[in-house]
């Protein structure tokens, strides 16, 4: 068996990082349920680290991540590096680790700096009457604006990978997470930003109030912004479900 480790630069407590990827199984406090990927804290030094174990890959995927693509906790170390380059907020990267075997990747984990937030875009979805609604949810839309404009597509841009945290001057600031799927581009064109934004709320409400400000920052009309990204967002809406629809079906004998 083979490995690779990669740390941040400034990084200092590496041997103390690597006990807890190799004791995984057994350290730690689990974070999250664990269905998929397993998440874990740690106390490192003064800080709470945040070490996430990718689900195993399957025969092919084994090969693929060996030979032909990175695996998704280097993409997520790496894409957490470009963020953070470009001045997004995602937690600090610390390092990720690879485990190889005969046959191609067995098993790999990514490392972050832990972060505690207020919320998640989840909550303004679920919860109209939060408080300061309107207000993270037009600063929210400011934070998406300055992603697109910086050629970033973060493909699970959804309601649970954005961490939210208010500032002590009222406003607040948001952190992107499980980054292993995002395009960068010279220029996003107008409809693959809204496209960007459809899978986040099914509220019309909510996306009025998206369209609104990302107009103003866009330079279209408001009405131009909420019929393109309504659009894209009935037909996630209207996919998501049939899917689900679909598994249900299939699984009818659970």
């Amino acid at each position: 068996m083979t490995t690779k480790l990669m740390f941040s630069k400034g990084v200092t407590d590496t041997k103390e990082v690597l006990y807890f990827i190799k004791n995984f199984n057994s350290k730690g406090i689990l974070f999250g349920d664990g269905k998929r990927n397993k998440i874990k804290l740690f106390t490192v030094g003064d800080k709470t680290i945040n070490i996430k174990s990718f689900k195993k890959p399957h025969l092919i995927n084994k090969i693929v991540y060996k030979y032909f693509r990175k695996s998704k906790a280097r993409r997520s170390f790496e894409y957490a590096t470009t963020l953070l380059e470009k001045g997004i907020g995602t937690p600090q990267p610390i390092a990720y680790f690879e485990n190889y075997d005969l046959v191609g990747l067995k098993d790999s984990y990514y490392v972050s700096e832990h972060l505690d937030c207020d919320l998640t875009f989840r909550e303004l979805v679920l919860m109209p009457d939060f408080p300061d609604h309107e207000a993270i949810l037009r600063q929210f839309t400011q934070f998406s604006f300055h992603l697109h404009e910086n050629g970033v597509e973060f493909l699970d841009h959804s309601p649970g990978n954005t961490l939210i945290k208010k500032r002590e001057d009222g406003n607040y600031d948001f952190f992107l997470v499980d980054l292993n799927r995002m395009n960068f581009h010279q220029n996003m064109d107008f409809d693959a930003r809204m496209k960007n934004l459809s899978r986040l709320t099914p509220k019309k409400e909510m996306v009025v109030v998206m369209s609104i400000e990302y107009a103003r920052l866009y330079g279209k009309t408001e009405q131009v912004v909420f019929d393109t990204l309504w659009r894209f967002t009935s037909d996630f809406q209207y996919k998501f479900y049939r899917k689900k629809r679909l598994k249900k079906r299939l699984k009818f004998w659970k």
